[in-house]
Protein backbone atom coordinates (compact mmCIF):
# COMPACT_ATOMS: atom_id res chain seq x y z
CA UNK A 1 0.00 0.00 0.00
CA UNK A 2 1.57 3.50 -1.16
CA UNK A 3 0.51 6.90 0.31
CA UNK A 4 0.83 9.89 -1.80
CA UNK A 5 2.89 13.13 -0.62
CA UNK A 6 -0.28 15.18 -0.25
CA UNK A 7 -1.95 12.55 2.14
CA UNK A 8 1.41 11.75 4.21
CA UNK A 9 1.74 15.43 4.77
CA UNK A 10 -2.19 16.00 5.38
CA UNK A 11 -1.32 13.23 8.32
CA UNK A 12 1.42 14.77 9.79
CA UNK A 13 -0.11 17.17 12.14
CA UNK A 14 -1.98 14.29 13.51
CA UNK A 15 0.61 11.90 14.06
CA UNK A 16 2.73 14.33 15.55
CA UNK A 17 -0.23 15.16 17.81
CA UNK A 18 -0.51 11.82 18.76
CA UNK A 19 3.46 11.53 19.46
CA UNK A 20 3.75 15.01 21.35
CA UNK A 21 0.89 13.58 23.86
CA UNK A 22 2.75 9.97 24.59
CA UNK A 23 5.90 12.32 25.43
CA UNK A 24 3.91 14.51 27.84
CA UNK A 25 2.61 11.63 29.22
CA UNK A 26 5.53 9.60 29.43
CA UNK A 27 7.47 13.33 31.28
CA UNK A 28 5.01 13.10 34.02
CA UNK A 29 6.27 9.45 34.83
CA UNK A 30 9.69 9.80 34.49
CA UNK A 31 12.96 9.27 37.39
CA UNK A 32 12.88 11.42 40.16
CA UNK A 33 16.05 10.72 41.05
CA UNK A 34 16.50 13.72 43.81
CA UNK A 35 13.64 12.18 46.07
CA UNK A 36 15.28 10.34 49.09
CA UNK A 37 14.15 6.98 47.71
CA UNK A 38 14.45 7.78 44.16
CA UNK A 39 11.31 6.56 42.04
CA UNK A 40 12.35 4.83 38.55
CA UNK A 41 10.23 6.00 35.43
CA UNK A 42 6.98 4.26 35.12
CA UNK A 43 6.47 3.08 31.25
CA UNK A 44 3.34 5.28 30.14
CA UNK A 45 2.34 2.56 28.67
CA UNK A 46 1.54 0.23 31.56
CA UNK A 47 -0.81 3.39 32.89
CA UNK A 48 -4.24 3.18 31.25
CA UNK A 49 -5.16 6.34 29.56
CA UNK A 50 -7.82 7.31 31.58
CA UNK A 51 -5.59 6.94 34.54
CA UNK A 52 -2.55 9.34 33.54
CA UNK A 53 -2.08 12.71 35.54
CA UNK A 54 -3.56 14.83 32.46
CA UNK A 55 -4.97 18.24 32.74
CA UNK A 56 -8.55 18.33 31.60
CA UNK A 57 -12.05 20.71 31.50
CA UNK A 58 -13.50 20.43 34.61
CA UNK A 59 -16.65 22.80 35.70
CA UNK A 60 -17.34 22.52 39.51
CA UNK A 61 -18.45 25.48 42.44
CA UNK A 62 -15.20 24.76 44.38
CA UNK A 63 -12.30 27.20 44.59
CA UNK A 64 -9.07 26.98 42.78
CA UNK A 65 -7.09 24.82 44.90
CA UNK A 66 -9.43 22.24 46.16
CA UNK A 67 -8.75 18.62 45.60
CA UNK A 68 -12.12 16.90 44.70
CA UNK A 69 -12.16 13.51 44.90
CA UNK A 70 -15.14 11.45 42.84
CA UNK A 71 -15.00 7.96 44.39
CA UNK A 72 -17.22 6.03 41.67
CA UNK A 73 -15.04 7.18 39.20
CA UNK A 74 -12.02 6.41 40.86
CA UNK A 75 -10.19 9.82 39.63
CA UNK A 76 -8.95 12.68 42.05
CA UNK A 77 -9.29 16.75 40.71
CA UNK A 78 -7.34 19.60 42.01
CA UNK A 79 -8.94 22.43 41.19
CA UNK A 80 -7.16 25.15 38.54
CA UNK A 81 -9.69 27.54 38.69
CA UNK A 82 -11.85 28.74 35.35
CA UNK A 83 -12.94 25.79 34.13
CA UNK A 84 -9.44 23.61 34.65
CA UNK A 85 -8.72 20.65 36.62
CA UNK A 86 -5.41 18.36 36.95
CA UNK A 87 -7.37 14.98 36.64
CA UNK A 88 -5.62 11.53 38.83
CA UNK A 89 -6.40 8.13 38.60
CA UNK A 90 -6.84 7.34 42.28
CA UNK A 91 -7.66 3.83 44.05
CA UNK A 92 -10.15 3.98 46.60
CA UNK A 93 -11.90 2.30 49.93
CA UNK A 94 -13.44 -0.88 49.71
CA UNK A 95 -17.24 -0.54 50.41
CA UNK A 96 -17.89 0.82 54.13
CA UNK A 97 -14.42 2.15 54.54
CA UNK A 98 -14.64 4.57 52.88
CA UNK A 99 -14.57 9.26 53.71
CA UNK A 100 -17.52 11.07 52.53
CA UNK A 101 -18.22 14.72 51.98
CA UNK A 102 -16.02 17.84 53.28
CA UNK A 103 -12.53 18.07 54.82
CA UNK A 104 -9.13 20.24 54.70
CA UNK A 105 -5.33 19.21 54.46
CA UNK A 106 -4.30 19.46 58.14
CA UNK A 107 -0.95 18.15 57.82
CA UNK A 108 1.65 16.91 54.98
CA UNK A 109 4.39 14.38 55.19
CA UNK A 110 7.44 13.03 53.00
CA UNK A 111 7.85 9.64 52.96
CA UNK A 112 5.92 9.13 55.90
CA UNK A 113 5.51 7.07 58.49
CA UNK A 114 2.47 4.33 58.78
CA UNK A 115 0.57 2.81 61.50
CA UNK A 116 -2.24 1.27 61.29
CA UNK A 117 -5.52 2.66 62.73
CA UNK A 118 -7.36 0.98 65.79
CA UNK A 119 -9.66 -0.21 63.86
CA UNK A 120 -7.26 -2.24 61.30
CA UNK A 121 -5.34 -3.59 64.14
CA UNK A 122 -8.66 -4.83 65.67
CA UNK A 123 -9.89 -6.34 62.35
CA UNK A 124 -6.29 -8.87 61.82
CA UNK A 125 -3.26 -9.68 63.25
CA UNK A 126 -1.05 -8.43 60.91
CA UNK A 127 -1.47 -4.54 61.54
CA UNK A 128 -1.38 -5.06 65.17
CA UNK A 129 2.41 -6.08 64.35
CA UNK A 130 2.96 -2.71 63.58
CA UNK A 131 1.31 -0.86 66.36
CA UNK A 132 4.71 0.97 67.04
CA UNK A 133 4.81 2.08 63.24
CA UNK A 134 6.02 1.82 59.97
CA UNK A 135 9.12 3.48 59.02
CA UNK A 136 8.97 5.63 55.21
CA UNK A 137 10.37 3.95 52.57
CA UNK A 138 9.83 2.30 49.07
CA UNK A 139 7.83 -0.76 50.95
CA UNK A 140 5.48 1.44 52.96
CA UNK A 141 1.90 1.55 52.16
CA UNK A 142 2.01 5.11 52.09
CA UNK A 143 4.23 5.59 49.46
CA UNK A 144 5.85 8.68 48.82
CA UNK A 145 4.13 11.51 50.08
CA UNK A 146 0.53 11.49 52.33
CA UNK A 147 -1.74 14.62 52.59
CA UNK A 148 -3.85 13.67 56.15
CA UNK A 149 -7.39 14.61 56.20
CA UNK A 150 -8.92 16.77 59.27
CA UNK A 151 -12.37 17.73 60.18
CA UNK A 152 -12.54 20.21 62.96
CA UNK A 153 -9.40 20.13 63.99
CA UNK A 154 -9.84 16.19 64.51
CA UNK A 155 -7.34 13.57 62.43
CA UNK A 156 -10.08 11.92 60.35
CA UNK A 157 -7.45 8.73 59.88
CA UNK A 158 -8.05 8.91 56.12
CA UNK A 159 -5.53 9.87 53.58
CA UNK A 160 -4.17 11.03 50.27
CA UNK A 161 -1.08 9.08 49.73
CA UNK A 162 0.91 6.80 47.50
CA UNK A 163 1.32 3.87 46.88
CA UNK A 164 3.97 0.52 46.71
CA UNK A 165 0.98 -0.95 44.79
CA UNK A 166 0.50 0.51 41.56
CA UNK A 167 -1.45 -1.84 40.24
CA UNK A 168 -4.35 -0.99 42.76
CA UNK A 169 -4.79 2.38 41.10
CA UNK A 170 -8.39 2.91 39.95
CA UNK A 171 -9.55 -0.17 42.04
CA UNK A 172 -11.88 -0.33 45.31
CA UNK A 173 -10.20 -2.33 47.69
CA UNK A 174 -7.94 -0.34 50.16
CA UNK A 175 -8.74 0.18 53.86
CA UNK A 176 -10.23 3.63 53.23
CA UNK A 177 -7.75 6.06 52.09
CA UNK A 178 -7.41 7.64 49.07
CA UNK A 179 -4.44 5.95 46.46
CA UNK A 180 -2.37 7.75 43.66
CA UNK A 181 0.52 6.53 41.77
CA UNK A 182 3.89 7.88 43.70
CA UNK A 183 4.75 10.39 40.91
CA UNK A 184 1.05 11.82 41.21
CA UNK A 185 1.14 12.34 44.78
CA UNK A 186 4.42 13.74 44.55
CA UNK A 187 2.76 16.07 41.58
CA UNK A 188 0.04 16.68 43.58
CA UNK A 189 1.72 17.21 47.34
CA UNK A 190 3.69 20.04 45.11
CA UNK A 191 0.43 21.51 44.41
CA UNK A 192 -1.83 21.79 48.18
CA UNK A 193 -1.52 23.82 50.24
CA UNK A 194 -2.06 22.82 54.20
CA UNK A 195 -5.59 23.86 55.14
CA UNK A 196 -7.20 23.22 51.75
CA UNK A 197 -10.73 21.90 51.29
CA UNK A 198 -11.08 18.39 50.02
CA UNK A 199 -14.60 16.99 48.74
CA UNK A 200 -14.72 13.36 48.39
CA UNK A 201 -18.45 12.58 46.61
CA UNK A 202 -19.86 8.76 46.96
CA UNK A 203 -22.30 7.39 44.88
Amino acid sequence: MSISRRGFLAGLPLLLAGCASTINDQTNYAALPNEQFPLKTVPVENIKPELRRTEVAYVTPHAAGTVVVDTPARRAYYILGNGRAIRYGVGVGRAGLALAGNAYVGRKAEWPTWTPTANMQRREERYRKLAGGMQGGPNNPLGARAMYLYRGGNDTHFRIHGTNQPQSIGLAMSSGCIRMMNHDVVDLYSRVKVGAKVVVIQA
